[in-house]
């Protein structure tokens, strides 16, 4: 993880998303990237006003708010790490998304607030539909990140077969040093005895030859209340998902478990768009 893109709007979540890429940066003596996205307010009556000459001043000053509180965050959180500064004009999540191409970045880490209630199923937040979209690894931040991430939770069915996001979760355990928990979550209407899904999750993680790694199987009413029940009660640091990244009314419909997981967690959620 060298070539970090860190999306910010200096929000809380935004800065502590700075501070955990700036670990990040200092442990694989990386880089960060540093992006402000300003969105152009919409004008009304604009035959009676001067909207370029407004435009030119608003976005003038925007960019040079920007700069000034990088540099600020740059000098209190990562005097060793390099970082690099972005103000773009433009809708934020398209945005985030070009540049991250453009940079060619190893992962986005990003803060968020989370949404809920009817804001969830309307709009979302940004980090969701970078989640949903992005073909690079996310990292969502809601809080300060405390310490080392020692547990990392990656839910998985016995069946789950997607070789490029098991060789990029065994990439983050290994860079970041942690604990593996494998988590199948039994739910009434997916439901498979121990000694079924034990010896195929088992088989998995010898194929795949990882290292310092648990197996658990747990029981609750649906997938996303077991990945947050299970994680609250191991204490985990982060969770890893793979997301099929739906859209239009498949995603209304069926909504998507990475992007729950993300609105309703407090702790790191690592996302991998699957094929």
């Amino acid at each position: 993880m060298k070539r970090i893109l860190v999306p910010c709007d200096f929000s809380d979540p935004a800065v502590q998303a700075f501070k955990f890429a700036a670990q990040i940066a200092s442990q694989s003596k990386g880089q960060i990237t540093l992006l402000n996205v300003v969105e152009i307010p919409v004008m009304h009556d604009t035959v009676l006003m001067p909207v370029l000459s407004f435009e030119e001043a608003f976005l003038k000053d925007a960019k040079e708010k920007a700069e000034k509180n990088f540099l600020k965050m740059k000098e209190r959180w990562a005097k060793e790490v390099k970082v690099d500064y972005q103000v773009v004009y433009g809708a934020t999540a398209n945005t985030i998304r070009e540049v991250a191409e453009e940079i060619k970045a190893d992962v986005i880490v990003m803060g968020t607030h989370g949404a809920s209630g009817l804001k969830e199923w309307v709009i979302g937040s940004n980090a969701e539909k970078i989640v949903r979209t992005s073909s690079i690894p996310v990292i969502a931040i809601k809080k300060q990140v405390k310490g080392d991430i020692k547990n990392i939770v990656f839910p998985i069915t016995p069946s789950l077969d997607d070789e490029n996001l098991f060789q990029r979760v065994k990439a983050l355990q290994y860079f970041l040093k942690a604990t593996l928990h494998l988590l199948f979550v039994n739910t009434p209407g997916v439901f498979l005895r121990d000694n079924v899904s034990k010896p195929q999750m088992e088989a998995l993680a010898k194929r795949l030859l990882l290292k310092d790694y648990r197996i658990h199987v747990y029981n609750d009413l649906s997938e996303e209340e077991g990945i947050r029940n299970f994680t609250t009660e191991v204490k985990a640091d982060m969770v890893a998902l793979g997301t099929h990244g739906r859209r239009g009314l498949n995603h209304l419909l069926t909504g998507s478990i990475a992007e729950d997981i993300v609105n309703h967690l407090d702790c790191p959620i690592w996302t991998y768009k699957m094929a």
